[in-house]
């Protein structure tokens, strides 16, 4: 009778077969990134269910506490729970940063197809490109902002159109190297249709890069609200965001700098992992980088 295998055989072969992305191999990081993430959107998310105090509450009597059963991160300048606020501001921040993501890369790849595509419209697009990738994206977002006030939509908006033309120059590259391809000259030779030529054929050789340039312009949006609402230039300081939490500790920074250490955190927390899993994403879905590992 055959002796039966080891409990080390039968583990090693258990977790041999679960089949583990190759950007996730290089080790603990992307995992622990994930997680990360996961927790700070599922506390926004959830936000109005388990936040123990009313963010926007003030009480005079209990201004500047240190933590307490009560409030488990202390109070700010105006009484209200830090704890509160800063899972409620996460929910603003991510939205801002989300929201400029899919805008941006929704019409960059719009922009970015045609201009790849129609070597006439090419030179026109990218010279307003370059226009607006001219001016220093903070000076362009403060303008917009002070334009139209402080608000969530000015404020993604502001951030989003410093966005659209790296896109558009990314997604024109792909398109530049994807139409001398074979299958796009026969396509042509065919008489398909332009529409069914940039979004059958060309569109899909974008995604992945997309992807993961989306990821990048996500942290680089909730970095840019910070920096606004820091500023005074951002959402409305009674809608609690980390930088409009920043913002109103930095006058207190030597007396309790616990207003700022927190809100900073977490947003670095956030920064860190959503860049780390583009990482993770890019070694993914880039065939040089397959290629070379093989």
């Amino acid at each position: 009778m055959a002796a039966s295998p080891q409990p080390a055989a039968r583990l090693q072969w258990l977790f041999g077969a679960i089949a583990v992305p190759r950007g996730w191999r290089a080790g603990a990081g992307p995992i622990i990134a994930a997680i990360v993430l996961f927790v700070i959107v599922f506390l926004a998310l959830a936000a109005p269910l388990i936040v123990p105090h009313d963010p926007l509450a003030m009480d005079a009597v209990q201004r500047l506490k240190g933590p307490s059963d009560v409030h488990p991160l202390g109070t700010d300048a105006y009484g209200r729970d830090v704890l509160s606020r800063v899972i409620t501001g996460g929910r603003i921040s991510l939205f801002i940063g989300l929201g400029a993501a899919v805008v941006s890369v929704m019409i960059g790849l719009m922009i970015g197809l045609v201009s790849g595509f129609f070597r006439t419209a090419d030179a026109i697009i990218m010279r307003i490109m370059d226009s607006l990738m001219a001016i220093p994206s903070i000076l362009l977002a403060i303008a917009l902002v002070a334009l139209n006030g402080p608000s969530i939509w000015s404020v993604m908006g502001a951030i989003t159109i410093p966005e659209i033309p790296r896109v558009v120059r990314l997604v024109r590259s792909v398109v530049l190297s994807a139409r001398e391809e074979p299958y796009v000259e026969a396509a042509i030779a065919l008489g398909s249709s332009m529409p069914k030529i940039l979004w059958q054929h060309l569109m899909p050789n974008t995604l992945a890069p997309l992807i993961v340039q989306g990821t990048y312009i996500c942290a680089s949006a909730i970095l840019t609200e910070a920096i606004l609402s820091f500023l005074g230039a951002g959402v409305s300081t009674e809608i609690p965001t980390w930088g409009n939490i920043m913002a109103e500790g930095r006058i207190y920074f030597q007396l309790k700098p616990s207003l700022i250490f927190w809100p900073g955190l977490m947003l670095s927390l956030c920064i860190l992992s959503i860049n780390l899993l583009g990482d993770t994403a890019r070694d993914m879905l880039d065939p040089r980088l397959k290629k070379r590992e093989a």
